[in-house]
């Protein structure tokens, strides 16, 4: 069972589709337009409509899944987990947090902690699984194993589209906003910190690309990677997740403003929350086919982009860097193969990935885990099949000697 049709959970289910031993896919939404547009297009595809927020009606239209991915906002994690172990079923979902009832790091915990439930079941519950986070981890613990020791990981994502529509984000403005107004989470030292939005703008780097400014930025890796850092990452003490972009200077601007608040201010003697009134200004990212076909007819007018792993450590008494650039397909390039997003491409795809080693047995671990927690083979299976889709990863090693 597939829950949410939106742009990623309708690419893993088509991705799924091609999969010989996959007999049913459930695609689970509370809106049920989506859900059977991926029934008409899908021979394998059932739409059901579900209303995540009871325990009750996820378990029932998951009634004989082995599978259940979870690609609705973290707010339903924990229900859509307590279903998984009730229908016994393995787990998957995208992202961790934020949730509003709990801190970032509390949340990832809330999730590892039910590591015991699912080993008992026998089941898997693989957390965290998109492009960042999801092939961004997979890639990380590609570098990490070739150090003795590990000071720090950097993971870095700049991303600029420009059309000649006013599109800001590519995702839910909803959601990005609120990611971009949260303060993030940093692992500095061995320690779990909060920094102010926008933390930090440094100039950074990129390949091919040039200098270009990045932020602090609220994200999964630094709080999996370090719960985790001497279970899988040899001992990691500083892990960053830093993002840039127009998208992120226009939100830094409204933030500046106060225009990302959520806390009322009186207009012309009437209560105003900024934050809602931006995003209600905000327009939607292009969702179906047709709408980002538009996009395109209008005009594509430039984009670049930069998704960088950076870990430096030690190795036989030497220090080690080992930049790994992700290169994947753009705006343009990304419709061309799949009629969607770029966003959507290397987001859904990834996710999709992940399923397929779930349903074709290439991951064996039982519990609960992200994806850097996965062995050689499994990555290395990964890897292969991103590949196929272009998604590729070149591996630049600076070895310094005292």
């Amino acid at each position: 069972m597939v829950m949410g049709a939106g742009a990623q959970g309708s690419t893993i289910a088509k991705r799924m589709q091609e999969e010989p031993s996959l007999e049913e896919i459930i695609c689970a939404d509370y809106d049920m337009r989506a859900a059977q547009e991926l029934e008409r297009s899908l021979s394998k595809a059932k739409a059901v409509k579900v209303d995540a927020t009871k325990v009750a009606d996820v378990v029932k239209a998951a009634d004989g899944s082995e599978l259940i991915v979870n690609g609705l906002p973290p707010a339903f994690n924990m229900r859509v987990m307590d279903a998984a172990l009730e229908v016994n079923a393995c787990y998957q979902d995208l992202a961790s947090g934020p949730v509003e009832d709990i801190d970032f790091v509390d949340a990832v915990k809330r999730q590892l902690g039910r590591d015991q439930e699912f080993k008992a079941a026998g089941l898997a519950a693989l957390t965290n699984t998109g492009s960042a986070p999801g092939l961004a981890n997979v890639v990380t613990r590609e570098a990490v194993d070739k150090f003795d020791s590990v000071d720090t990981i950097e993971l870095l994502v700049y991303e600029g589209v420009w059309t000649k529509r006013f599109i800001p984000f590519w995702w839910s403005p909803d959601t990005a906003f609120g990611d971009m107004a949260a303060e993030p989470v940093i692992y500095r030292n061995g320690r779990f910190e909060s920094v102010a939005p926008f933390n930090n703008p440094t100039m950074v780097e990129f390949r091919g690309l040039g200098k270009r400014c990045m932020y602090d930025h609220e994200h999964e890796e630094p709080v999996t990677m370090g719960l985790l850092a001497d279970k899988y990452l040899k001992g990691v003490k500083n892990v960053s997740f830093r993002y840039g972009g127009p998208a992120c200077e226009l939100a830094k601007s409204l933030n500046d403003m106060g225009l990302l608040s959520t806390e009322p201010v009186e207009v012309d003697g009437a209560p105003v929350v900024p934050m809602h009134l931006i995003s209600e200004l905000t327009p939607p990212a292009p969702k179906y086919r047709e709408e980002i076909q538009e996009v395109l007819d209008e005009g594509l007018e430039l984009e670049e982009g930069a998704f960088l792993v950076r870990v430096d450590g030690k190795k036989d008494g030497e220090h080690l860097r080992i930049d790994s650039y992700v290169n994947v397909p753009g705006l343009r390039e990304s419709f061309e193969k799949a009629g969607i997003s770029h966003e959507s491409y290397y987001t859904g795809q990834g996710a999709s990935l992940f399923t397929k080693m779930l349903v074709n047995g290439k991951i064996d671990l039982k519990g609960v885990f992200p994806p850097e927690a996965l062995d050689a083979d499994a990555r290395a299976y990964y890897l292969r099949e991103a590949a196929k889709l272009d998604i590729t990863v070149d591996e630049i090693i600076q070895r310094r000697a005292y």
